[in-house]
């Protein structure tokens, strides 16, 4: 039989680069935090988005990674998920042709709940089957080839926002029509993968919870891991704080919509391909620069709010574009470490441990909120800025 590596590596970077083209389009930070503010839903579903999708997708993985266990071939969880995620996506553009208010609201976010729920079946499930079908020193060039090529298709979903070549609302239903396509194209994609069955030594009346909490007890590296990968979730909950810091300079965030998207593909295009590349050479070092710099960028934005630069129209987008640079670092550097660190017959319980506990952290940061209400937004900045240093600081006693 022929080396199936090179129609692996090219479906996996077919079907990822789908797969995030749909999560850039879909953005709930952004994109949907927009659609829901224009269909009159109010704050309070604007607020359940972020929680939902995060916490939805990593909660569930500790059930899920269980079941899978005993599955021999386990590309169709993937399949299954991103067939899902297009239903809920499409159900969403309907939702926002037929509904406005509370009702639409509340509709936007159960589907929020149910695309979250299917992307953890497909994360729980994709770590396992890139370990087992791309060899380690080619998994970081995939995962960075796929970020920068979908980078490039919401920049330009990001330039026709910004330029107003239609209305905001045709533009955003547009690009949520789109992201369904996407997701069902990867499924079709992934369907093709080379994936050999597994050998399942999983014994099936030991229980799944005394198992992960095994290997969180016994493996000093996932403990170190998991201690910096919580430290990081700053670079991923940071953006909401930046705009709310802007929020009383003279362009409001709808106003920056379509910069603040360029600003995040941007990001992801030129900085993806490069990021797999140097977290093939070391995936600790790009945890560990990523938290610095990160932790520095937030420290100059907590000093700008005395300047004039928020009332600009380059500023904001300028400090988000540096963030989401440390962001895919971060992303795609504890992707593949996770990979590297665990064995087949252990990838799919170290990656539901470790997102089980970042889901419930990315709950828990929640409260950030709250210490910004009783303080002040640069002061919550600063605390991130914190966890960035001290995340980064810790990364170096990572293995590369």
């Amino acid at each position: 039989m022929s080396d199936p590596q090179p129609h692996n590596r090219l479906v996996h970077t077919i079907a990822l680069t789908l797969n995030r083209l749909g999560d850039g389009l879909v953005d709930p930070k952004l994109v949907l935090a927009w659609l829901v503010t224009s269909l009159g839903a109010g704050a309070f579903w604007v607020g359940l988005l972020v929680p939902l999708r995060e916490a939805g997708a990593l909660l569930p993985q500790l059930f899920t990674a269980s079941r899978l266990r005993f599955v021999p071939v386990r590309k169709w969880w993937w399949v299954f998920g991103a067939v899902v995620q297009a239903l809920a996506v499409a159900g969403m553009v309907v939702t926002a042709l037929t509904l406005t208010g509370a009702a639409a609201g509340a509709a936007i976010a159960t589907l929020v709940a149910v695309f979250a729920v299917a992307r953890s079946i497909s994360s729980v499930s994709y770590k396992d089957v890139l370990g087992k079908t791309v060899d380690k020193p080619r998994r970081g060039e995939v995962s960075g080839t796929a970020a920068s090529i979908a980078a490039a298709g919401i920049l330009v979903f990001g330039l026709v926002l910004l330029f107003g070549v239609a209305e905001y609302s045709l533009i955003v239903i547009g690009a949520l029509s789109i992201a369904s396509l996407c997701w069902l194209l990867a499924a079709i994609t992934f369907a093709q993968l080379i994936e050999e069955p597994s050998v399942i030594t999983a014994n099936r009346q030991a229980s799944a919870f005394k198992l992960y909490l095994h290997y969180l007890k016994t493996d000093r590296e996932l403990q170190k891991f998991l201690v910096v990968r919580g430290l990081l979730v700053a670079t991923a909950v940071t953006p909401p704080f930046l705009i709310l810091l802007a929020n009383t300079a003279a362009d409001s965030f709808v106003a920056q919509l379509g910069a603040l998207v360029v600003a995040s593909s941007l990001a992801g295009f030129v900085s993806g391909r490069v990021w797999g590349k140097l977290s093939d050479y070391s995936t600790a070092i790009v945890m560990s620069v990523c938290g610095m710099v990160t932790s520095v960028t937030l420290v100059g934005a907590v000093a700008a709010q005395t300047t004039n630069l928020y009332s600009t129209l380059w500023f904001l987008p300028l400090v988000l574009f540096l963030i989401m640079v440390m962001y895919q670092g971060v992303r795609i550097a504890r992707n593949i470490h996770l990979v590297n660190i665990a064995k087949e017959d252990t990838r799919a319980g170290y990656t539901a441990v470790s997102n089980t506990i970042i889901g419930i952290l990315m709950l828990l940061t929640g409260g950030l909120g709250i210490i910004a209400e009783l303080t002040s937004v640069g002061s919550t900045l600063l605390v991130l800025a914190g966890m960035s240093l001290l995340g980064g600081l810790l990364a170096l006693r990572l293995k590369t």
